[in-house]
């Protein structure tokens, strides 16, 4: 593909759709596909087992990176009332207090991924209730016939981040089997419908000026990102961003959660990379553009734009606490008044699933194209293999 900086590639499907030689945007627009045939693959792996001895102590998700992440969602759609933790082990070890009252979960797109495998064995002879969801014919599935774990096949659609919701509902189903999470048959068809809904809007025909995750990308463009959420559940999308901007476009992203990051982050705002013209950008989200001044803004003359400023981006939950809304509210204020350009996405939908699963196909689509906007593959990630590599 052609390298180095050109927003015009976005302007033409065919010009950006040649620029993602590795089909990234197409495996973006897979999720809702995935929800549905994840499903099925639920349905036809038994996970009613789990709950033959009762409700967990807890759960422990086992996994790393596009894999890991599905514990999140997970733990964001039991919600802060579920009534036992839910929590991710990203690494090497299984908490000294996971035992025989526990689930834990292993997953791994590969079945491959050292890290998972390594606590998901310690689970096993610790006599812990086991899901391993992952690859086929791998070590995962392997080690879950040795252990007698309920074993869920997910089909990867071409990377293990491109396959989040394949691997993440098999998580929710398994919550709803025990009783942690209400997520009914039709949330699950609804959010594959919002799902399908953002990808049409942020298909790859779809002109910059209203394409959000065109627009979104080219804002940010040239900045370097905090990504805020302002609940739980947003704060996962938000770290979902940071790393999506990391593996698809080589972009670096700071992640935040309300009010923490107004106890530390915020003073950002006072320091060298705050100096930057104007501080106004659209407020966007999956709808689209939503004001005239928006594509005033986007229309500007980015020439005298200075380079690498702060960009706040604030991804907003429909359920905030009073408090921290005021706080989200204020921290704009006071990022536009310092001249730190400012984003909002919100979320959709009513259930967790919903609203989680439209803040993440959004900032999906936002990270390919800001990959395509600065010249980069959005698919390959040469430094985590070379790294894999080193510690062979």
């Amino acid at each position: 593909m052609t390298s180095g900086l050109d927003p015009s590639r976005l302007d033409d499907a065919a010009v950006a759709e040649a620029a993602d030689p590795g089909g990234m945007l197409r495996q973006v627009a897979s999720s809702a596909s995935q929800v549905r045939e994840a499903q099925r693959a639920v349905a036809e792996a038994g996970i009613a087992s789990l709950a033959e001895d009762g409700r967990p102590r807890a759960v422990v998700v086992a996994g790393m990176g596009g894999s890991g992440i599905s514990g999140d969602v997970l733990a964001a759609v039991c919600g802060v009332g579920c009534a036992v933790p839910v929590t991710t082990v990203r690494g090497y070890r299984l908490p000294g207090w996971v035992g025989a009252a526990d689930l834990v979960i292993a997953v791994s797109c590969s079945g491959k991924t050292e890290e998972t495998l390594e606590v998901a064995a310690e689970a096993a002879r610790r006599g812990c209730r086991l899901l391993f969801v992952g690859g086929t014919d791998s070590p995962l599935a392997e080690l879950s016939d040795r252990s007698r774990g309920v074993f869920v096949p997910v089909r990867s659609v071409g990377q293990p981040r491109s396959t989040l919701w394949g691997l993440t509902i098999p998580l929710v189903l398994a919550a709803r089997t025990l009783g942690l999470a209400d997520v009914p048959d039709a949330v699950l068809e609804s959010t594959a419908g919002l799902l399908e809904d953002v990808a049409y809007r942020c298909r790859p025909s779809s002109e910059p000026f209203v394409n959000p995750a065109k627009r979104m990308a080219l804002d940010i463009m040239g900045d370097v990102p905090l990504v805020w959420g302002s609940s739980a559940l947003a704060a996962t999308a938000a770290y979902r961003l940071c790393c999506q901007l990391n593996e698809n476009a080589k972009y670096p992203g700071v992640f935040g959660e309300v009010p923490e990051a107004d106890h530390n982050q915020v003073m950002a705002f006072d320091g060298h990379f705050a100096h930057r013209g104007g501080g106004v950008t659209p407020s966007s989200g999956p709808g689209g553009p939503d004001g005239s001044d928006d594509l005033d803004d986007f229309f500007r003359d980015r020439a005298d734009d200075p380079e690498h400023g702060l960009h706040l981006v604030l991804m907003r939950d429909v359920d905030e606490h009073p408090q921290v809304r005021k706080r989200c509210d204020a921290s704009a204020e006071m990022a536009r008044a310092r001249g730190v350009a400012v984003t909002e996405i919100g979320a959709e939908g009513e259930h967790p699933l919903e609203r989680i699963a439209t803040l993440i196909a959004l900032a999906d689509y936002v990270t390919v194209y800001l990959a395509i906007a600065l010249g980069v593959d959005p698919t390959p990630v040469p430094a985590i293999q070379e790294l894999k590599a080193r510690i062979a």
